[in-house]
C-alpha cells in the first residue's frame, strides 16, 4: 500500500462497530494521518484508544465533514447516514457507510472487496458496506459463479453482538430490553421487523445484497435469519443449486484460493468452523462442504465469521484499502 497517509473520520466511533473500526485502522496499520471521532453530543469528550493516544470524540453536525478529512467511514444508524453521507461527498469525502440506507441505491456501489472491488470509482463517493451475514456468504459464493449459480437458500444463525450492545446487555443480564423474548437458552426466528410478505427486513436483505453484489437482479434467493445466544460471529448455512455439476476437491480449492477464506472441511476429524474460534478474527471460515442429493449440482456449506470485524468493521476498512491500491483515493 502507498507510504501516504490519509485523513480518516469515523463517525458513529462509540457504538460497538465504531470502536472496533478504530481497532481494525490500527490493526492493519491503515495509513492514517489523522483519525477524527465523531458520534452524538451524549458521547462528545469520551475518549478512544488509537497507536498510544487517547483521541477525545467530537459530536457529529452538519459542519463536522470537510477538509481534510478524506475518508468518513459511518456505523452511525440509517437516519444519521442519509444526512449526513452526501454532505461529506459534497465536501469530495469518500463515505463508505455500515447501515442500510445506501444499499439498494442504484447509484451507491455496494462493495466486498474479495468479490466485485472493480465496483468501486472516483465517481461514486458514497460507498455501502453490505449486510453482515450478506458479507461472510458471498465471499465464498463468488468461487461457485463459474458453475452457474442458479438457486440459493440461507439459514443463519446470527450473535447478539449484530444487534449492538443493547442485544449483548439482553444476553448478559438476561433481559428483554433489545430482543422481544429472552435470548438466553433460546433462538429468535426474528431479527428486525416483519414485512407484508412474513419475511423479515433483514432477511429481505440477504435476498437483495446478494443479487446485486453478485450482479444477477434475477437469481432465486430466499432466507431465514435467527438469532442465538452467542456474543460474537455468525454461521450461515448455505443451500446452493448450481447449473453445471461439479467435483468437490475443485470447490474446495476454489474456496481455499480466495484471499481471506480457510477452509475448515475434515468431519472425519470433526474439524468444522466454529463460532466461538472466529470470534476476533478477520477471516471468513468454509466447512461441511457437501452434496445436496436431493437435487441435481447441489451443495451446501456452513460459513462462520465474526460478525463485528468481516461482518461490519473490516469489510469497511477493506474498502478503504481498495481505494488506495486501486489509485481512487
Amino acid at each position: 500500500m502507498s507510504q501516504k497517509t490519509y485523513n480518516v473520520a469515523i463517525c458513529g466511533a462509540s457504538g460497538v462497530v465504531g470502536r472496533k473500526m478504530v481497532q481494525v485502522l490500527e490493526e492493519r496499520h491503515f495509513p492514517v494521518n489523522q483519525l477524527y471521532l465523531f458520534a452524538s453530543k451524549r458521547s462528545a469528550g469520551k475518549t478512544i484508544p488509537f497507536k498510544g493516544e487517547d483521541i477525545v470524540i467530537q459530536e457529529l453536525t452538519d459542519e463536522s465533514l470537510v477538509a481534510p478529512i478524506e475518508i468518513a467511514i459511518f456505523s452511525a444508524g440509517g437516519d444519521a447516514s442519509l444526512h449526513y453521507a452526501p454532505i461529506a461527498a459534497q465536501n469530495g469525502i469518500f463515505v463508505i457507510d455500515n447501515s442500510s440506507a445506501w444499499r439498494m441505491n442504484p447509484n451507491v456501489p455496494l462493495v466486498v472487496p474479495e468479490v466485485n472491488p472493480t465496483e468501486l470509482d472516483a465517481e461514486h463517493k458514497i460507498i455501502a458496506n453490505p449486510n453482515c451475514s450478506t458479507i461472510q456468504s458471498v465471499v465464498p459464493l463468488i468461487a461457485l459463479k463459474p458453475y452457474g449459480i442458479k438457486r440459493i437458500v440461507y439459514n443463519t444463525y446470527q450473535a447478539v453482538s449484530g444487534a449492538g450492545q443493547a442485544g449483548i446487555h439482553d444476553l448478559v443480564n438476561h433481559e428483554t430490553n433489545k430482543f422481544p423474548y429472552s435470548i438466553n437458552d433460546n433462538v429468535l426466528p426474528h431479527i428486525d421487523v416483519f414485512l407484508e410478505n412474513g419475511y423479515t427486513k433483514e432477511e429481505i436483505k440477504m435476498v437483495n445484497e446478494t443479487r446485486k453484489i453478485l450482479g444477477d437482479d434475477s437469481l432465486k434467493v430466499t432466507a431465514t435469519c435467527v438469532r442465538v445466544p452467542i456474543h460474537i460471529s455468525h454461521a450461515v448455512s448455505i443451500n446452493v443449486e448450481l447449473e453445471r455439476d461439479f467435483n468437490l476437491d475443485d470447490i474446495r480449492h476454489a474456496f481455499e484460493a480466495i484471499d481471506g477464506v480457510i477452509v475448515q472441511d475434515k468431519p472425519q476429524n470433526l474439524l468444522y468452523p466454529l463460532q466461538s474460534e472466529a470470534a476476533d478474527k478477520d477471516s471468513v471460515f468454509v466447512g461441511r462442504i457437501r452434496r445436496d442429493e436431493s437435487v441435481e449440482n447441489g451443495i451446501n456449506l456452513w460459513v462462520v465469521a465474526d460478525n463485528l470485524r468481516k461482518g461490519a468493521a473490516t469489510n469497511s476498512v477493506q474498502i478503504a484499502e481498495c481505494l488506495i491500491i486501486q489509485g481512487i483515493l
